[in-house]
């Protein structure tokens, strides 16, 4: 997962790929002693390097290599989990250019008006194990429902619910948190619930199946990897060595 092979790129390439400029506009900074290599000025940016290796420096900063990037993000409601939309803002639309440079993209994805974790990563193979039908990693929510959600709803859950569609999920764990009363005396029920599949707007859909309507959602950990309590909403950070170890467990499982 640490794509740290052993081969030798081409300098030009290896600095493009970190967004230090265009293979043009690098050809000139080499001309200008801009980048060294191991303590060298080094004008031929054809030259190749091993970019975990060696030492390279670009106008006096010491660059520091990797082919993957992982993210955490808080994402925030009204914002889509794509790479790209013509009418909302996406995730990416929140990293900084340092990041959107590696062509990040989430892995599944949350609903627009749904926020929580959000992980976000160049490492095709990695998100594909993630995804994968056949792992059932568990993605855990906290919500609020329109509705007194009981003991019966949980032991419904417990069983797996069928959608609108007649798809019969698999079984979910259900806790009930708190109840209270709205203003207008409607019931909102305090809850959070693990899943262990993906379908469309599938929590929603659950809920809707027994009767009652989720108004708020938060996605709040997948698999082992816990969204970061400190994390603001709308924020993102590098995952940390810990945590790519939990995620690189749940997708070789």
């Amino acid at each position: 997962m640490s794509g740290k092979g052993r081969r030798t790129q081409r300098l030009d390439k290896v600095l493009s790929n970190l967004g230090f400029g265009s293979r043009a506009e690098l050809k000139k900074k080499a001309k200008q002693g801009s980048i060294v290599v191991n303590g060298t000025i080094t004008k031929d940016p054809g030259k190749h390097v091993d970019p975990y290796a060696d030492i390279i420096e670009f106008e006096g900063e010491t660059i520091q290599y990797r082919e993957y990037v992982y993210l955490m993000l808080h994402k925030p409601p009204g914002v889509v989990s794509a790479t790209e939309d013509l009418r909302d803002r996406t995730v990416l639309d929140l990293l900084d250019a340092e990041y959107r440079v590696f062509e990040p993209f989430p892995v599944g994805r949350l609903d627009k008006d749904t926020e929580g974790l959000l992980l976000l990563t160049n490492d095709g193979k990695l998100a594909h194990e993630l995804l994968s039908p056949r792992k059932h990693i568990p993605k855990t929510y906290e919500a609020t429902v329109e509705g007194r959600v009981d003991e019966e709803d949980v032991r419904r859950f417990a069983s797996g619910v069928t959608l609108d569609d007649g798809y019969v999920t698999l079984p979910g764990e259900l806790a009930i948190h708190s109840h209270e009363e709205r203003e207008d005396g409607v019931q909102l029920s305090r809850i959070s619930l693990t899943i262990h599949e993906g379908k469309f707007h599938q929590v929603k859909r659950m809920f809707e199946a027994v009767g009652k309507k989720v108004v708020y959602l938060k996605r709040i950990s997948m698999g082992e990897l816990r969204l970061d309590e400190n994390l603001e909403i709308g924020t993102y950070r590098e995952l940390t060595e810990q945590e790519l170890a939990l995620i690189g467990r749940a997708g070789s499982e």
